[in-house]
């Protein structure tokens, strides 16, 4: 082979490595929001502002809850509460306090959950602005799921729990079954288990099903809804209540390019840093068209909104 030749043959090896280093780059998975805490903080603050999540599980606390309340405890002078991810403790302390309505006379020893430091703390100033929590014992577990589980069977502990609420973080544990399992496990004859998630029947639900294999992180189960859980409970023949918790939310930013909050709601739909700039232009161009389809949002005076439903499911012992 002359020298032509030869440099031609050096050449085409470069390009097929620069194509394949280049493919390489393009493949690259994308950055899970969760790694950016202060980003995450951001865009869940602006979900909550643009969702009514909050108050719909208020709603659920304030008219449904009570009467399940009611039934757990049997004349007990204490009462065992357990938190599972229990975040800044909002929704802890309002079903707290449905739960004192309910026995006026009993004191609550609460376990808290949550791995999030910012979190406890955040909860623990809460609790000491809000009054009359005398009658609760809190005590605060810096841990996961899996952890508290592992510390709690080395404990070897045989206590039991009257109320146990797993509120919207079956998304960040690596066997939602497993979970289950073990939190049901720990109940009272007469106690209830309070799970919360989106909707498998949510907009949710049909952008997970949709792009599951680009969106998912395979290490957690973040792609998670109640249809899910409903279908491990049904084919082990367990029983269970269902209530859906209508909700909904303002994505009307996602659709203008460059738009500030509309980026962070996207990288919130996703869960994926700077999901624009980051994703391919079939990836947005698909989530996109999927979020403003009839089977996620509907548009109301010109603004889309998001189906955000959620579920409860109540479990006994």
């Amino acid at each position: 082979m002359g020298t032509e030749g030869t440099r031609r043959v050096r050449l085409s090896i470069k390009r097929l490595l620069n194509m394949l280093l280049c493919s390489r780059a393009m493949a690259a998975p994308l950055r899970s929001l969760v790694e950016d805490y202060s980003r995450y903080h951001q865009a869940f603050q602006l979900f909550l502002e643009r969702s009514s999540e909050h108050q719909c599980m208020r709603d659920f606390i304030h008219a449904v809850l009570p009467d399940m309340l009611a039934s757990v405890g049997s004349g007990q002078s204490t009462l065992n509460v357990m938190g599972v991810g229990s975040g800044a403790g909002e929704m802890d302390l309002e079903m707290l306090g449905q739960l004192r309505l309910k026995h006026p006379e009993a004191k609550v020893d609460n376990e808290v959950v949550e791995p999030s430091g910012d979190m406890l703390y955040k909860y623990k100033v809460l609790v000491s602005k809000t009054p009359d929590l005398d009658h609760i014992t809190f005590r605060w577990n810096k841990m996961t799921a899996s952890e508290f589980e592992k510390d709690w069977k080395e404990r070897n502990l045989e206590k039991r729990m009257d109320f146990v609420h797993m509120i919207q973080m079956l998304y960040y544990v690596k066997d939602p079954e497993a979970t289950v399992t073990f939190f049901r496990s720990l109940l009272h004859k007469n106690g209830k288990l309070l799970i919360i998630l989106v909707s498998g029947e949510s907009g949710w639900g049909r952008l997970w099903r949709t792009f599951k294999a680009e969106l998912c992180n395979t290490d957690i189960s973040q792609c998670i809804t109640t249809r899910d859980i409903k279908s491990f409970l049904d084919a082990k023949g367990i029983p269970y209540q269902k209530h859906t918790m209508p909700s909904q939310m303002d994505i009307t930013e996602c659709f203008k390019p460059g738009d500030e909050k509309g980026e962070l709601l996207l990288d919130f739909l996703t869960e994926l840093m700077d999901f624009s700039k980051s994703a391919s232009p079939e990836l947005r161009e698909g989530v996109l068209e999927l979020l403003r389809h009839p089977d996620c949002s509907k548009e109301v005076d010109g603004r889309v909104i998001f189906n955000n439903n959620l579920e409860a499911i109540v479990l006994d012992p």
